[in-house]
């Protein structure tokens, strides 16, 4: 206990570093909470795939979704989505999984599903790039 004392009292900065580290971390998954609900990693978003079958709705442009998607994903870009959801009314009940292309814009996405009247949304953390560096498919058909 007596070298941790001197430790500590030698590398204050580094104590004073790490606190704050955590006081950010813990603030920033707090806001991710109440702001965008549960945000699923790549692997629960699989699992949720798998389990519970999902619509599943890339945000991103047409072009960027012609270029690679998520298995059987619904294209309904970010500025028409709003415009655009009477194509899904019925689907409100079902889980819903929403990427962009990093996972800023999903967050948007999900908070404007939920007001309009979607029971459970998941945003993809990372986005398609976070799902890509797990290296988990993609289609282009």
């Amino acid at each position: 206990m007596a070298q941790f004392l001197e430790f500590f009292h030698h590398h204050v900065y580094l104590f004073v570093a790490l606190g704050v580290l955590l006081v950010l971390f813990l603030a920033n998954e707090l806001h991710g909470h109440l702001s965008g609900g549960v945000r699923l990693g790549p692997i629960e978003a699989v699992r949720l795939i798998n389990d519970r079958e999902p619509l599943v709705i890339d945000v991103r442009a047409p072009a960027d979704y012609k270029k690679g998607h998520l298995l059987n994903a619904v294209n309904l870009p970010l500025a028409k989505l709003e415009e655009r959801i009477g194509e899904l009314a019925k689907e409100r009940q079902r889980p819903v999984l929403v990427y962009c292309a990093l996972g800023g814009a999903a967050l948007e996405a999900a908070q404007k599903l939920r007001k309009l009247g979607f029971v459970e949304v998941y945003p993809l953390r990372g986005g398609l790039n976070g799902w890509l560096n797990s290296n988990l498919p993609v289609t282009s058909k």
